[in-house]
């Protein structure tokens, strides 16, 4: 999964690189399996712009994605593995032996014709969706619930992985890609092995257009505009703001805490800092 750059025949290709698809089987989505997918360009319901430099983007579908697994002791075979446009990771389309088709997040190594399976007789093997607690200590995970039953909420992203640290009472430490330990049930589930696409980090841009395609729209800096505009605006020539980083409101913007003191997560172990 290598990352392919460009001949700079234009400015726009001179910096611009993008992934090489090697791993992707099919190019057309499974139609059953498809869910239209309206973006908000970043407004409300009386459509007033309620989060900033969001709008246009490339039309989408939405793939649904089984973060739950909960189809248990059913063995079921990798059909192809899928570009999704939804998010970083690809996915897998899986074929149950009772003729249910489902996509999952595709983890490093799954390939096609792989059989995988869900529940506490699955075998520790990438793709295998299994309890915390039957997991022997270090091994690699991904796509882990929070609350029994809920599904996947944490490292999904591609290149992601959390490694199984301790157990301890009810509860798994748990080592996230940001460096936390996390407590998490035992009775949660997780995936074994490690996000495919592990080369998306190194992708480069390029240009402006291709941050449009993700709809993600311009932004001014603060200090580029007026005092009226922004608390760092303003200044003769270029100044940098005489002031400390903050948003347009006045929320500062490096190394201010801005979790509650009075309800602190008794979940985090070690902070990611």
């Amino acid at each position: 999964m290598p990352v392919r750059a460009f001949r700079p025949l234009t400015p726009s290709q001179r910096f611009k690189t993008v992934s090489t698809f090697e791993e992707v089987t099919a190019t057309k989505p499974e139609p059953s399996l498809l869910q239209s997918f309206k973006s908000s360009g970043g407004r409300n319901n009386l459509g007033r712009m309620t989060s900033r430099h969001r709008g246009n983007g490339h039309k989408r579908l939405y793939r649904m994605i089984d973060f739950k697994r909960e189809k248990i002791g059913i063995p079921a075979r990798v059909k192809t593995i899928e570009y999704d446009p939804n998010r970083s990771a690809r996915i897998a389309l899986l074929y149950y032996a009772d003729g249910e088709k489902r996509y999952i997040l595709a983890p490093v190594g799954l390939t096609v014709g792989a059989t995988v399976m869900s529940g506490e007789m699955a075998d520790i093997r990438d793709g295998n969706h299994l309890p915390l607690g039957k997991l022997p200590l270090g091994t690699m995970v991904h796509n882990i619930e929070l609350s029994p039953g809920r599904g996947g909420q944490i490292v999904r992203s591609a290149g992601s992985v959390a490694q199984l640290m301790a157990k301890e009472g009810e509860f798994a430490h748990l080592r996230l890609p940001s460096g936390e330990i996390r407590r998490v049930p035992l009775l949660c589930s997780a995936t074994v092995g490690q996000v495919g696409n592990v080369e998306h980090e190194n992708i480069s841009i390029g240009k402006a257009g291709r941050s449009r395609w993700l709809g993600k729209r311009p932004y001014s800096r603060g200090v580029a505009k007026n005092p009226v505009d922004h608390p760092m605006g303003g200044g003769e020539g270029k100044s940098s703001g005489g002031r400390h980083p903050c948003s347009p409101w006045g929320q500062l913007a490096k190394g201010f805490k801005t979790r509650r003191k009075k309800k602190p997560n008794t979940l985090i172990v070690k902070k990611r800092k």
